[in-house]
C-alpha cells in the first residue's frame, strides 16, 4: 500500500491522504471544492463540481492514471435538486466513458461544500 499526495490538488484537512494504491487501484479520499492552495470555492454548484473533477484529475495524472481509468465515483450532495446540473458536468468530464456512480444526499459536508466525490480508478502500469 502506498500514501499519495500532490501538490497540485487540495491538501488533506484532516488526518488522512489525498489517495491511495493498492493492487493496481488508487482510491481518493473524498474531494470537496478547495483549491490547490486550499481556498473554498463560492457556493455555486457548477464550479464546485468542475474544480472537484480538477483536483480528482491532478491526483490521477501525478499517480500513473486518468479520468479514463475511474472506475466508480461517489457523489455526495447536500441537495439533490443538483443533481441534474451534477449530471451535465459529468457527462461533460466523461463523455462516452461511464464509470459506475452512487449519488447519496446528505445533510452538511466539511466547510459547507455543496458537494463531495471521492473516485476508484485503475493504475496505468499495474501488471
Amino acid at each position: 500500500m502506498e500514501f499519495l499526495h500532490t501538490n497540485n490538488a487540495p491538501a488533506a484537512i484532516g488526518p488522512y491522504s489525498q489517495a491511495v494504491k493498492v493492487h493496481g487501484l488508487l482510491y481518493t479520499s473524498g474531494q470537496i471544492a478547495l483549491t490547490p492552495r486550499g481556498d473554498m470555492l463560492e457556493n455555486d454548484i457548477k464550479k464546485q463540481t468542475r474544480q472537484i473533477f480538477a483536483n480528482i484529475q491532478a491526483i490521477l495524472e501525478d499517480n500513473e492514471s486518468s479520468m479514463d481509468k475511474i472506475i466508480k465515483v461517489n457523489i455526495f450532495l447536500t441537495d439533490m435538486n443538483d443533481f441534474g446540473v451534477v449530471n451535465v458536468i459529468m457527462a461533460e468530464v466523461f463523455g462516452d466513458h461511464k464509470p459506475v456512480r452512487s449519488t447519496i444526499a446528505v445533510k452538511t459536508l466539511p466547510k459547507n461544500a455543496m458537494i463531495e466525490m471521492d473516485i476508484i480508478a485503475e493504475i496505468s502500469d499495474y501488471h
